[in-house]
């Protein structure tokens, strides 16, 4: 078998989305040696990412050009049994599809998007999850908006959850507090929030939150710290952070690599993720795995990946973001329960199962179209 992948995002600091082909890349490799793989990178920083045995080919970094043009001319050249994108396809596609679509906040809250990006979206994933062999989703949450949204048979949306990668793990809080002051100079206990800043994400709600808990409880010594690149409208809580009573024990430190990431992670006192929607939330899982406590909203996906290892609040509601905070601050029982409960939440979770039911989709969708029985690849078990 010949499969291709659209692995754009890679090297290009696309979050959610370049860790999601980085990671199933990593598990192909390992998982299916007998499968030849295409991957189709936009930075030549990328190569680190894909493994040496896969074919790389390079294409364009705007999307426009890359899927008018270089997309469909490689992927008529190199003829693979099919191509895996994620949200949108080249609208001339010579071979079968599989599309991930992380979640549909385009359609359902557009008013987090730019006008033209969310019409975009909204024709150019339609077009393509009813071109697609098979539509993957990271939640259950996701699954049924997807077909609520686009009105698709229920086999053909399959829920592949995603997971926390092997970097993050438990580190010494010590030393990563040690480490912490000598990369960013924060000397102080910290509350971390990790995401894109953008209106979705509810930074500045979060900010607000956290000057009212500073106000009510001051005897609490916590800062504040932001994680993540600037995204759509991210200067608004970047103001809002300067303009805040709390803003000295604000910190924004722009993207993170991931190594780094592991170390705030491992060095916060609580993580928390005030997201007003989410597919999936990669960052709780992220967090649990390092052995933080969380706490995040009670929406969309968020609730279906951190089960019970979680403090939950409504991200409209300041007064509730404030107490799911004081709770994980100042009530240490409840911080080691959750913190017990993360880790095996996030154990649940593995990208060598998201890998292995991915193949197996792969596999069946190049057997419908090649109507022959496929090669065998280990383990591929479906995870549900």
């Amino acid at each position: 078998m010949r499969f291709a992948i659209d692995a754009h995002a890679i090297g290009q600091h696309l979050t959610g989305n370049e860790v999601y082909v980085r990671n199933l890349v990593r598990w192909f490799d390992r998982l299916d040696s007998d499968s030849e793989f295409i991957a189709y990178i936009s930075a030549p920083r990328a190569r680190r990412w894909v493994p040496d045995r896969f074919r790389q080919r390079l294409v364009s970094r705007n999307p426009w050009i890359r899927l008018a043009a270089d997309l469909p001319r490689r992927l008529a050249t190199d003829r693979p049994d099919l191509v895996h994108v994620q949200y949108t396809a080249p609208p001339l596609c010579p071979v079968s599809l599989v599309v991930t679509v992380h979640d549909v906040s385009f359609i359902e809250h557009p008013e987090f998007f730019p006008q033209l990006r969310a019409l975009q979206l909204r024709y150019s994933v339609r077009q393509t999850v009813h071109r697609a062999a098979y539509v993957l989703t990271p939640s259950e949450f996701s699954r049924r908006a997807v077909i609520r949204a686009f009105g698709l048979p229920e086999e053909r949306v399959i829920t592949v959850y995603n997971a926390a990668g092997p970097e993050f793990h438990p580190l010494s809080y010590e030393n990563a507090r040690s480490q912490v002051r000598q990369l960013y100079g924060i000397d102080q206990p910290f509350v971390l929030t990790v995401g894109d800043l953008q209106p979705r994400k509810n930074q500045e709600g979060l900010i607000r939150a956290f000057e009212a808990l500073v106000r009510h409880y001051p005897q609490l010594p916590h800062h504040l710290v932001l994680v993540g690149k600037l995204g759509w409208r991210g200067e608004k809580v970047i103001q809002a952070a300067r303009r805040s009573l709390a803003a000295e024990r604000i910190h924004y430190l722009g993207y993170v690599p991931d190594h780094d990431l592991t170390t705030l992670y491992a060095a916060c006192d609580v993580f928390v993720f005030p997201s007003f929607y989410e597919g999936f939330g990669l960052p709780v899982l992220e967090a649990m795995a390092c052995g933080r406590p969380v706490a995040c909203s009670r929406v969309t996906a968020i609730p279906e990946v951190a089960d019970a290892a979680a403090v939950f609040f409504d991200p409209s509601s300041t007064e509730d973001v404030v107490r799911a905070l004081r709770d994980l601050l100042m009530d240490g029982e409840l911080r080691a329960r959750m913190e017990r409960l993360g880790l095996k939440r996030a154990a649940m979770f593995s990208w060598e199962k998201s890998a292995c039911q991915t193949l197996a989709i792969y596999y069946r969708t190049a057997e419908q179209q090649r109507a022959r029985p496929s090669a065998t690849v280990k383990s591929l078990s479906v995870w549900r």
